[in-house]
């Protein structure tokens, strides 16, 4: 190995060293406590040399964010494996996107905290470009059932591209796992049941894009069954 190539394989080695510091520090205090000086320390080197890897707190952030990325990809690729219809599968990819959220709570705080302006604009260009290529293959399987949604004649698109009919969902995904985040937010509104309030909302929208077969009457019986079905069915680990 020459010398160049030795130079580069420690580089890979500090880096996934600190990520993986940075990891447990997050567990354990939290992601505003994160700090690039204790971190250094934590791995015994100087904080200039955590800056050669990561030029910001925010750089770091948005790293160690694609490092966790893989199991929400995961999660959808189960959701979209599932045999069974358009609708049902784009209700279970909102399903899977909770368990995994419940599952693994820093980092589904941590997905909404990089993205957001002060520490997205922050992170290198180069950062934030991988994390959105790890993620790339969500956006590929959302549109893929879509248009399969719209072949079928399940959806009509109306105009809209795959992505634009799928914002919908999303939007109602990501809205309620940042109030869920936001603690005492929700109770203080008197609201206790996310997770089943959520999942009637997704139906409800789903029935006002005319997504076939519609759910008459949406209610909250028939939409626990299918969530116990889709435990069971898709993520029974």
């Amino acid at each position: 190995m020459g010398t160049a190539e030795r130079k580069q394989k420690e580089k890979e080695e500090r880096e996934r060293l600190f990520l993986a510091r940075a990891g447990e520090l997050v567990r354990s205090e939290g992601v505003l406590n994160l700090q690039m000086a204790r971190l250094a320390e934590a791995c015994e080197y100087a904080t200039g040399t955590l800056y050669q890897h990561f030029s910001s707190k925010e750089d770091l952030l948005v790293a160690l964010a694609e490092q966790g990325a893989q199991g929400h990809v995961e999660i959808f690729r189960r959701a979209l494996a599932w045999p069974a219809g358009t609708r049902d599968r784009m209700f279970a990819i909102a399903v899977g996107d909770m368990i995994f959220a419940r599952c693994n709570p820093q980092h589904a705080k941590l997905m909404q905290y990089v993205f957001a302006e002060a520490v997205w604009e922050n992170a290198t260009v180069e950062r934030r470009r991988s994390l959105l290529e790890r993620c790339r293959p969500i956006t590929e399987m959302v549109r893929s059932v879509v248009r399969e949604a719209c072949d079928r004649g399940d959806l009509k698109a109306n105009g809209l591209r795959e992505m634009e009919l799928a914002l919908g969902p999303w939007c109602l995904c990501e809205g309620m796992h940042g109030l869920v985040h936001t603690q005492g937010l929700l109770e203080s509104c008197d609201v206790h049941r996310p997770d089943e309030l959520l999942f009637l909302h997704v139906q409800i929208l789903l029935n006002g894009m005319d997504w076939k077969p519609l759910m008459r009457p949406v209610d909250a019986a028939a939409i626990n069954v299918l969530v116990e079905t889709i435990r069971r069915e898709v993520f029974n680990d």
